[in-house]
């Protein structure tokens, strides 16, 4: 058993798996989760690297969910979180069902709040612990046809600068916010965007690129770190960048049957 002990939610596939594999590169007995059966298999790939693995099957959009994961956990003491699950979900808020966008604000918001609120608590107690959050740029931008999952990343970037000034005391402490743009993920297919001019375009994050920028990041104490440059510049220009402009932006992106412009 290794003397170092992660949490990484959402590891199935994409950032999540990525994140997986470099805690246990470094060493960290780990514990992975997602909502899919293909967690097992990807708990067997982390196991090549020599250290304890285990995985569990829930949905953290439940509070069942997130207290079987830390049931899971056996007590031990978590000195690293990746909160990274998430759920996306394309097209026109009018057009989408209650339970779909519902499961979005869930997953992103209130799954993220309740683990953040039983991991850290126990942290900041002891003094000792990373976090790193799974935000996004997509906070900053009105996203049209893709309007609650921008909201509940808005939600996850404010809340994260909002708790890391609760917790500066703890100098022990660190919470990491990540916040990439669009990646190459299963996340425009789950999410019903490959219509979508983001979600078919080439020129997606790699996911290999963006789990570095997080370890990196959360391994360095680091408050938060955009992944990729041109994502830098699309923060800066939201910040002087009209709303109204903002969300005309994201719809050409985001709105169904823009991929055909590609």
């Amino acid at each position: 058993m290794a003397d170092k002990f992660a949490i990484i939610t959402g590891a199935s596939t994409g950032i999540g798996f990525e994140l997986a594999t470099l805690a246990a590169k470094d060493g960290y007995d780990i514990l992975v989760v997602a909502d899919e059966p293909l967690i097992e298999a990807a708990a067997t790939d982390f196991e090549q690297f020599g250290t304890n693995v285990q995985w569990v099957e829930a949905d953290l959009s439940t509070i069942e969910g997130v207290d079987q994961l830390l049931a899971a956990a056996g007590g031990r003491q978590i000195d690293l979180l990746c909160a990274n699950a998430g759920r996306g979900l394309g097209h026109a808020f009018l057009d989408q069902d209650l339970a779909d966008w519902r499961r979005v604000v869930d997953t992103n918001i209130v799954g993220t709040a309740y683990l953040l609120q039983k991991v850290l608590k126990p942290m900041v107690a002891r003094d000792d612990g990373k976090v790193l959050v799974t935000g996004s740029i997509a906070g900053f931008i009105p996203g049209a046809f893709q309007a609650v999952y921008n909201g509940t990343k808005a939600f996850v970037d404010s809340f994260t600068d909002a708790l890391r000034n609760e917790i500066k005391e703890s100098k022990g402490v660190t919470l990491t916010t990540l916040m990439p743009g669009p990646v190459e993920t299963e996340f425009f297919e789950r999410g019903d965007m490959l219509d979508t001019s983001v979600g078919a375009s080439n020129t997606k994050s790699d996911p290999v690129d963006v789990a570095k920028d997080g370890w990196d990041a959360v391994m360095a104490g680091k408050a938060s770190i955009v992944s990729g440059w041109k994502n830098k510049l699309q923060v800066a220009a939201a910040h002087v960048v009209p709303a109204s402009v903002l969300a005309e932006q994201h719809r050409k992106m985001a709105e169904p049957g823009t991929a055909e412009n590609e």
